[in-house]
């Protein structure tokens, strides 16, 4: 049975193993990962027994505007419905907030994203500067 929880109970090892088995670059740095998520608003994860099988973490400015960093699924339990609850936590937990932004890192999530809600906004283009 899956669980899942908002505290931060999870280690640098845990978090860097999830991370690597969805080969994520942010996997290649543990300890600022780690850091990270221990110092961003919201984390939820959903766990196997002590096997941390899933992540969502947001951002936001306490009033307005929340924007969902992380959302990642070890491939083995992908398609149970995993992603689909930590996004209604998200979502639960910042419903009075006017808007609930993400970055759909390929065409095929659109559909995924459009599904639990989200929608894609036209003319909007992101911008960013990626620091190795």
């Amino acid at each position: 049975m899956i669980t899942f929880t908002d505290k931060r109970c999870f280690s640098q090892q845990q978090l860097q193993e999830l991370f690597k088995s969805v080969n994520w670059l942010s996997a290649d740095y543990p300890e600022r990962l780690y850091k990270a998520l221990n110092n961003c608003e919201t984390v939820f994860t959903a766990w196997d027994n002590d096997l941390l099988v899933g992540l969502i973490n947001a951002i936001d400015d306490g009033e307005l505007t929340a924007y969902v960093h992380y959302l990642l699924v070890r491939p083995e339990y992908q398609k149970v419905g995993i992603g689909k609850e930590l996004l209604r936590l998200v979502r639960e937990k910042y419903k009075d907030y006017l808007y609930v932004e993400l970055i759909a890192e390929s065409r095929e999530l659109i559909g995924y994203y459009e599904k639990n809600g989200f929608n894609n906004v036209q003319d909007v283009y992101v911008m960013g500067i990626m620091n190795k």
